[in-house]
């Protein structure tokens, strides 16, 4: 299992426009093969923050997730709203 944790702070008055376009990536990124789950995570205090929490089956499967058409529309399209972003990622310890 590998875990993907992002962290974006949008442009302010962006969010409108952001949020309906990652909500589409999401969606779309549960009918990868590998994509096990994909949450879009807000708190009403910090109105331009997003949290996202994905599980993919392994790195690779991450990989092929950012080589997609709907995350490279999807990034075209946003990143000029972001103002900034923090991804991490995580293997699970086995044992």
């Amino acid at each position: 299992m590998f875990a993907v944790t992002v962290t974006i702070e949008v442009a302010s008055g962006r969010m409108p426009d952001f949020l309906p376009a990652l909500m589409a990536n999401a969606r779309a990124s549960l009918g990868e093969p590998a994509c096990l789950r994909f949450d879009v995570l807000t708190d009403p205090s910090r109105s331009d923050e997003v949290f996202l929490y994905e599980i993919y089956d392994d790195a690779a499967g991450f990989d092929a997730h950012r080589q997609t058409q709907h995350y490279k529309v999807f990034d075209a399209a946003v990143t000029p709203m972001i103002v900034a972003k923090h991804v991490k990622t995580w293997d699970r310890v086995e044992g």
